[in-house]
């Protein structure tokens, strides 16, 4: 019922407004409001931009064909929205890769800094929060929405350094939050408290006869030290007897030994991180994750494409070098080849305590940080949208003219209720949310 229903509830029964807390959740008033369906939110990051001849759909609506770069996609072509038109508007200090890296999800300036780009104008971190940890904190401020972490950041092959060009994620101005590459070290985060609860657990066994032997020993002062560490032990005991606190819906996966997170794994690695992550969701650990593949300016050799040059090196090839174009069009293909994974793995998980499966719940949204690599632009960033739980009318390619991707974010948050009236840049938010209902 809505906020008019319930006064207009109230004023016919003749009830106060003070009456209302006390009586919204009675079943037989039909008073409380509907519970919103699980929301979950992934934005998924390849680097050096795109080739648009190959990757945008040549007509809007949905009467729409995909390209080759999006031809892994084909199985949820009803289920995906193509942004066409949105466009980066950032400016200020650092050059085009660092601005379309760190002001890709936060749509604000980056501060003054040291860090030299290829502009010659130095720059620091992203002034201000990111989309996906705005939303991971509007989720976790309400008790039915906060899980564990909140958010989960994974990488791919992202090196290990700290810069503008590594970094999209950031919890507010100048805190940015790095991705974590080794799936064996996101493993240990999301399950090495298991393992803690159960040495612990045998620790605590014996405590409770030790300490009544003990009891009988000491002075009168000395046993009331030594409740104090009785209590300490009964909080540990319900901790570990909590089954909201340990009790998995989903068992983890079991990954392989000693696969090196280094650049002719990444295939490997990519399936690894994928998997833990719809893991994490699938046990509500987090409503909110990145995946990471490199970074901006990511040099990473597909070996396994048969490709030996450096991925940034081919993005500045000229559009004639018709190798180098091939060459491009088969890594962004690639990439394309990992979102449906992760969309094949979510489709094929059932939404625990709910219908439908995971990918009903869960929105992916496959980006880059430039709209095309050889011009370093900022506009016509690729934005593509797969999956569901946002109420946006999938199956559509849509095309904009150079529309402010801040929109982009304000349509995220209120589509999964934070009423937010800007986000980043204030300026560029006119307009309000796109509109992708």
């Amino acid at each position: 019922m809505t906020p008019l229903h319930r006064r207009e509830f109230l004023r016919q029964a003749g009830l106060s407004a003070a009456v209302l807390p006390f009586i919204v959740g009675l079943p037989s008033l039909a008073l409380a409001a509907p519970a919103r369906p699980r929301q979950r939110l992934i934005v998924v990051f390849s680097p050096n931009g795109t080739i648009p001849p190959a990757f945008w759909p040549d007509t809007s609506g949905r009467d729409f064909a995909l390209k080759e770069i999006l031809s892994p996609l084909a199985p949820y072509r009803d289920r995906m929205l193509t942004l066409q038109g949105l466009s980066n508007k950032v400016r200020g200090d650092g050059d085009g890769h660092m601005r379309g890296m760190s002001c890709l999800l936060t749509g604000i300036e980056l501060l003054p800094g040291n860090i030299m780009g290829g502009s010659g104008v130095p720059a620091g971190w992203a002034s201000g929060i990111s989309i996906d940890q705005e939303l991971k904190n509007f989720f976790q401020s309400q008790a039915l929405t906060r899980t564990r972490f909140g958010s989960l950041e994974f990488g791919v092959g992202v090196q290990d350094r700290a810069d503008p060009w590594t970094r999209m994620s950031y919890a507010g101005s100048g805190q940015p939050v790095a991705p974590i590459s080794d799936p064996y070290q996101m493993h240990d985060k999301l399950y090495g408290q298991m393992k803690d609860r159960a040495s612990l657990r045998s620790v605590l066994d014996p405590l409770k006869s030790e300490f009544a032997k003990v009891r009988t020993l000491i002075s009168a002062e000395d046993r009331r030290m030594l409740e104090e560490h009785e209590t300490l032990v009964r909080q540990l005991e319900r901790e570990i007897s909590d089954p909201a606190s340990h009790t998995l819906r989903v068992t983890p996966p079991d990954f392989e030994r000693g696969v090196a997170d280094q650049n002719d794994n990444v295939p490997r690695l990519s399936r690894m991180q994928i998997d833990l992550l719809v893991n994490s969701f699938a046990n509500d650990m987090a409503r909110v994750a990145t995946l990471q593949y490199t970074k901006s300016v990511g040099s990473a050799r597909m070996n396994w494409l048969d490709i030996t040059d450096g991925h940034h090196g081919l993005s500045h090839e000229p559009d004639t070098d018709e190798a180098a174009q091939k060459k491009l069009i088969k890594i962004n293909t690639w990439f394309a080849g990992e979102v449906r994974y992760l969309a094949d793995r979510l489709a094929a998980t059932p939404e625990p305590g709910g219908g439908g499966s995971m990918l009903d719940h869960t929105l992916i949204v496959w980006t880059n940080e430039l709209g095309k690599g050889n011009s370093h632009t900022l506009d016509n960033i690729p934005f593509v949208l797969l999956g569901g739980g946002f109420g946006f009318d999938m199956g559509r390619a849509l095309k904009f003219e150079k529309v402010p991707h801040n929109r982009l974010h304000l349509a995220l948050a209120h589509a999964v209720g934070h009423r937010i009236e800007t986000f980043g840049k204030r300026d560029l938010c006119t307009g309000g949310p796109l509109v992708l209902t």
